[in-house]
């Protein structure tokens, strides 16, 4: 909601000795420890068979080269492999990894590997940070590792994909499968046990066991959501992801579309935040995008629109997307009388009528 009487416009008039435009506005931000040409992050796409099959690479290169943060999901490497020198690439998690460092702009982005119950087993985080290709990362603090709670998708529940019989059972001994749903089998991750003391413990775990890295943390949409970015944020995290329900780059049951809650409840119920808090679900245009920001959010993952605009374009589907994206986001945050992407506030997002709660999980619709 534009107001009428814009002081920062002002200000932004006497510094610049004209009037200021859409074009003024800067976007560069500061994400979880890292450096970001924009307010926006790859999210993380885990072990899904389009991720494996050459498009998450492909992102991987195309966000570096916007100087933007990568995570990579969960699952990756007791899917694929992780890719170290003399075995098989394609698919890996170091192959994305590579791609990124390639890539990147010094002093840009950043990539943040996320590790589940089974990538625990498979001592991810171990293979990463010992790993050579992963050394400019760490030498320039562009590495951080994501401790992955929950998701949107599927609040409540692990990983889940479908696969072949024949790849089941050379998973059955790390996962649980299931083949009771036809000519394909459901593998299935463990959503891991948490308390506020165990979630307080791994991530001090964390910051003993890697610290040149950085601790992130993804959240479910869960009820008390509030409480555990608090947790995590007073332990030490240096970014806190909330998926909403909306979000989701992977299988889900469709038993569970209205399981946990909207985005913009998930925003409303930690209000100001105590730590860097970043948000996902449908970030598919700048509006979206310039909402969470206003509600607490220092950047938006791009996850499915991601994947979609990489799968039309893998050499610059993203890269396309992602100044699109930009261009919507200069011509809000002008129309809003501010030129940076941390000056939005709540003032900006209007809540109709006198019952918020009532309408909040409309605000990003």
């Amino acid at each position: 909601m534009p107001p009428v009487f814009v002081p920062r416009r002002l200000e932004k008039l006497i510094e610049l000795g004209r009037e200021p435009l859409y074009g003024d506005v800067s976007l560069s931000t500061s994400i979880g420890g890292f450096e970001s040409s924009l307010p926006l992050y790859l999210s993380a796409f885990g072990s899904t068979q389009v991720a494996g099959a050459g498009l998450g690479a492909a992102a991987s290169a195309q966000a570096a080269r916007l100087g933007i943060p990568m995570v990579i999901g969960e699952n990756v490497v007791p899917m694929h492999g992780h890719g170290r020198a003399g075995g098989a690439s394609d698919g890996t998690l170091l192959e994305r990894m590579r791609a990124y460092a390639d890539a990147v702009p010094d002093g840009l982005g950043g990539v943040v590997v996320q590790q589940s119950t089974e990538d625990a087993d498979a001592e991810v985080w171990n293979l990463v940070y010992s790993d050579p290709s992963a050394a400019p990362l760490l030498e320039s603090g562009r590495l951080a590792f994501e401790l992955k709670v929950g998701q949107g998708a599927k609040p409540g529940l692990g990983g889940m994909t479908l696969v072949s019989p024949s790849v089941a059972a050379s998973l059955s001994d790390l996962y649980t499968v299931d083949a009771s749903l036809g000519a394909r089998v459901l593998r299935s991750s463990s959503p891991g046990t948490f308390t506020d003391e165990i979630l307080r413990q791994q991530i001090r775990l964390m910051r003993n066991n890697f610290p040149r890295a950085g601790v992130w943390v993804k959240l479910p949409p869960g009820r008390d959501v509030a409480s555990a970015a608090s947790v995590a944020w007073a332990a030490g995290a240096s970014a806190v992801t909330v998926d909403g329900a909306e979000g989701g780059s992977g299988w889900a049951p469709t038993s569970f579309a209205s399981v946990g809650l909207p985005l913009a409840e998930c925003l409303a119920r930690i209000g100001t935040p105590a730590g860097c808090l970043l948000a996902s679900g449908r970030m598919w245009e700048g509006t979206r995008v310039a909402k969470v920001l206003a509600l607490g959010a220092r950047a938006a993952g791009l996850g499915r629109a991601a994947l979609l605009a990489v799968d039309t374009d893998p050499v610059d589907g993203l890269v396309r997307f992602a100044e699109a994206l930009a261009l919507e986001l200069r011509l809000l945050l002008s129309a809003l009388g501010q030129y940076r992407a941390d000056a939005l506030t709540r003032d900006d997002v209007w809540f109709p009528g006198d019952a918020p709660d009532r309408v909040r999980e409309q605000v990003l619709s």
